[in-house]
C-alpha cells in the first residue's frame, strides 16, 4: 500500500481581487482572478446587440466516462475496421490515456463556440489532473474541480471560493484526518493498492475489484453517513467525499456569476447526482454507476448509447438544448 497527498499547486493560486459580505457574513467572490473577468462575461453574456438582455446557457458537464473515455471505458461493441476514430485529450506519464472519438470533438468544438454558451468541464478531478486535460475548442473561462472544492477562472483557482468551501467543511463534517485513518484502518491490503488525498478536500483508495467485498463499500457509507461523508465506488476508485462538497454548490456559483438563466448537465456517477438534479435538464450515459443503480430523475434523461458513442450523444443533446429554442 502506497499513501501521498495530492502536490501543492498553491503557485497556481491568484487572490480573488474584491469579495462582499453575503448573507450571515458568507463571502462570495464577486470578482474574477486578476481583474473583473467574471462580472464582464456575465454582462457581456446578459447583454445582446443594442444592450438588450440575452439568455444565458451555462453546460456543466462531467468528465471522464462522460466526456472522456479511457482506453478500458470506450466500449466498442463494433467490429474493429467499424470502430470510430479518436482523438486523444489527455497523456499521462508520456502515454495516451483519455479519448474523445473526432466527431465528439467536432461537436465539443461547436459547443464551446456557440453564442452565450458557457461550457463549464466540471469534475472529481485534482487540479493537476484537470490541467492534463486538452479538450477540443477555445478554452474556457470557467472550470470545476476537486468535486466543487475549486472554480478556476482562466485556469487559477479562485480565493474566495476556497474559503466557502472550507468553512462549510469546518462546520458541517468529521475532519479529513478522522476519515482517512478509517479507510486506511478497515481496508484489507488484499485487495487495496493505493491510498490517495486529494487537494486536502477528500480521500479516494484505488482497489482490486475482483477482491473488493460486495459489502465492504455499504459498510464504509453506514460509517461516513452519520459523519457528514458520502461513499462512492467508480472503476477501481473508492471516494470519501465531504457531504457539503459538491458539484452543484459550484454550478451554482459560476451560474451565478455568469448570469445563466438555463443550466444544463451530464454525468455518470453518484457524484453527479446532485449536479443533475440542481441542473435544469440533464443526461446521464448509458452505463456507469447511475446506470446501475437504475437511477433516474423528471428531468433527466438516460442516452441510448453507452462508452464513447455516449459523449457524443450528450454532445448533441447539449447543442440542441443550448439553441436558440431549446429543441428537446
Amino acid at each position: 500500500m502506497t499513501s501521498s497527498r495530492t502536490p501543492n499547486e498553491g503557485n497556481r493560486d491568484r487572490t480573488a481581487q474584491t469579495a462582499v459580505g453575503g448573507p450571515g457574513g458568507n463571502r462570495s467572490a464577486q470578482t474574477a482572478v486578476g481583474g473583473r473577468a467574471g462580472d464582464r462575461s456575465a454582462q457581456t453574456a446578459a447583454r445582446g446587440p443594442g444592450g438588450d438582455r440575452a439568455s444565458v446557457t451555462l453546460v456543466a458537464s462531467d468528465l471522464d466516462r462522460t466526456l472522456i473515455y479511457s482506453a478500458a471505458a470506450l466500449g466498442l461493441p463494433m467490429p474493429d475496421a467499424e470502430a470510430p476514430r479518436l482523438l486523444c485529450v489527455e497523456v499521462y506519464d508520456k502515454k495516451p490515456l483519455s479519448y474523445v472519438t473526432e466527431t465528439a470533438a467536432a461537436l465539443l468544438d461547436e459547443l464551446t463556440r456557440a453564442p452565450s454558451t458557457v461550457f463549464v468541464p466540471t469534475t472529481t478531478r485534482t487540479r493537476e489532473q484537470y490541467h492534463r486535460i486538452h479538450l477540443p475548442g477555445p478554452a474556457v473561462e470557467f472550470a470545476i474541480c476537486a468535486n466543487g472544492g475549486h472554480i478556476l477562472v482562466d485556469g487559477v483557482s479562485d480565493h474566495d471560493w476556497q474559503r466557502t468551501v472550507a468553512g462549510r467543511l469546518a462546520e458541517e463534517c468529521a475532519s479529513l484526518d478522522e476519515v482517512r485513518a478509517h479507510l486506511v484502518s478497515a481496508a484489507d491490503p488484499a485487495w487495496l493498492l493505493k491510498e490517495r488525498v486529494a487537494e486536502d478536500l477528500f480521500a479516494y483508495l484505488v482497489v482490486d475489484r475482483a477482491l473488493l467485498p460486495a459489502e465492504w463499500t455499504k459498510e464504509l457509507a453506514a460509517w461516513a453517513e452519520p459523519r457528514g461523508w458520502t461513499v462512492s465506488l467508480q472503476g477501481r476508485k473508492i471516494y470519501a467525499v465531504p457531504r457539503p462538497l459538491t458539484k452543484s454548490a459550484a454550478m451554482r456559483e459560476v451560474a451565478r456569476r455568469t448570469g445563466a438563466t438555463l443550466t444544463l448537465a451530464a454525468g455518470d456517477s453518484l457524484l453527479d447526482a446532485d449536479l443533475l438534479l440542481a441542473a435544469d435538464r440533464g443526461w446521464r450515459p448509458g452505463h456507469g454507476e447511475l446506470a446501475d443503480a437504475g437511477w433516474s430523475a423528471p428531468h433527466v434523461e438516460a442516452t441510448a448509447e453507452s462508452g464513447v458513442a455516449a459523449g457524443e450523444e450528450i454532445l448533441r443533446r447539449f447543442l440542441r438544448a443550448a439553441g436558440p429554442h431549446g429543441a428537446a
